[in-house]
């Protein structure tokens, strides 16, 4: 009896987990928002998601105003691409760009009261249609996609351009936007239905094991970063790092903070193609040029203001999702939010150098990373880098100096630096001081 019963557990334990293992696999993913590259590779990695753990069907829960037309028609490939069935639940709005994707899934479900529709093609600032090679595309976009799922071709184009005229269904003079009953009589919509629940025993699928698709951690915190305000403060420490750097050069922490802040500044608006490979290699000229004007170009000219320009530009260029300076669908909020980031960034920036820096260097935190105090011979400091009488001796520019360079002086070749004159190659040069692994000097006739 003992072993009979256990015979029977084992038995009901193997059909138990074979019947687990053939229920289907529904995943749920939300497009409840702008259609941007955000929301572009949220959809990417929800599908992604679905082919790894074998999904049997996907549904999008649809609750958008639409958004950006090129973001929008990389979301219909994928969606067209994928090779089990994608339907959609439209649970209050598809419009615009989001009708495009509800009309590439393989069944439209609407909820009571949602609607489907009007997909003119609108410029950044979202109160005029864009130009008619726009709505030429989105027209052409919106009818293939109809044609390929068996919907009329004609009441697309419809939802898009104000003067195509569709029997029955609408007049010239605006645009088609369908309630849930009509877009059941005119075939854009499977059933009017109140939950994914419904939408499943519809479709006679029982017994199923369901998953809503969350962005994981990382992904959580690349959104994070992508914040304006954020991206404000990074620029604050990208700035104040490589001053504090170049001022006090070995320290490492103050580099290694920029570098930190230039990757969590980079690498989110990267990952969610904003940031273009042409806009990042901008942003570094830009400030390898700023560098240059500080210490090594004398006076301040041409590179520095370049520089400036440059960083600013490409800061706020990274932040937007133009297409190589093509503002059309950018919002003009999103391009005000950006340059007040930037901006705001960099003024930090040097607020931070000028009031906080000589603060920060006579605090306690500092002294122990950084040496703050003149090492005086008295003290038991010596220095043999150095001949004791060098000083008031007079030598030749071995190289330019602007402000930096070598000089030589009684045959032998030393670091140099001026108090910021310019020095040619050649030109005499008399030792003032010698302070740590350079000599101080000037220009003499």
């Amino acid at each position: 009896m003992k072993a009979s019963g256990l015979f029977v557990l084992f038995l009901s334990a193997l059909l138990g987990t074979a019947a687990a293992q053939t229920r289907p696999k529904v995943m749920v993913m939300e497009i409840k928002a702008e259609i941007d590259p955000r929301m572009l590779r949220y959809v990417t990695l929800a599908l992604e998601h679905a082919e790894e753990t074998k999904a049997d069907y996907v549904i999008v829960e649809m609750d958008t105003y639409g958004g950006i037309l090129t973001d929008a028609k990389e979301i219909v490939d994928k969606i067209m691409g994928f090779k089990k069935p994608i339907w959609v639940f439209i649970n209050s709005d598809a419009a615009s760009a989001g009708a495009l994707i509800s009309i590439a899934c393989d069944s439209i479900y609407m909820s009571p009261g949602a609607s489907i529709g009007a997909a003119t093609v609108v410029t950044g600032t979202g109160g005029e249609a864009a130009p008619d090679k726009y709505q030429s595309y989105m027209r052409s976009i919106m009818r293939s996609t109809a044609e390929e799922n068996g919907r009329d071709p004609r009441i697309a184009e419809g939802m898009v351009d104000e003067k195509v005229v569709v029997d029955s269904v609408k007049q010239a003079g605006k645009v088609i936007t369908f309630t849930t009953s009509e877009a059941i009589a005119n075939g854009y919509c499977e059933g009017k239905v109140e939950s994914i629940e419904e939408i499943l025993k519809k479709n006679g699928v029982n017994n199923y094991d369901i998953e809503h698709f969350k962005l994981g951690v990382t992904e959580r915190i690349i959104a994070f970063f992508l914040n304006p305000f954020i991206s404000g403060l990074l620029i604050l420490i990208i700035i104040g790092g490589i001053y504090f750097e170049l001022q006090t050069p070995g320290i490492g922490f103050p580099l290694l903070a920029a570098i930190v802040a230039l990757v969590l500044y980079l690498v989110p608006y990267y990952l969610n193609g904003l940031a273009e490979y042409w806009e990042i290699l901008a942003l570094f000229v830009g400030i390898v040029l700023i560098i240059l004007e500080l210490f090594v170009i004398p006076g301040f000219g041409v590179a520095g203001v370049a520089g400036i320009a440059l960083t600013i530009t490409s800061l706020v260029l990274i932040m937007l999702n133009n297409d190589f300076f093509n503002f059309d669908f950018v919002p003009l909020g999103d391009i005000v939010v950006a340059l007040f980031a930037a901006v705001g960034g960099l003024t930090g920036g040097v607020m931070l150098l000028f009031i906080a820096g000589p603060k920060l260097t006579r605090t306690q935190a500092f002294k122990n990373i950084a040496l703050t105090e003149t090492q005086e011979k008295e003290q038991g400091y010596t220095s043999n880098l150095f001949p004791a009488d060098i000083v008031g001796q007079r030598g030749t520019a071995y190289t330019v100096l602007r402000p930096s360079g070598k000089v030589m002086v009684g045959g032998n070749v030393f670091d140099a630096y001026t108090r910021g004159d310019f020095v040619d190659k050649g030109d005499p040069i008399e030792v003032i001081a010698a302070e740590g692994t350079s000599l101080r000097v000037k220009k003499t006739e």
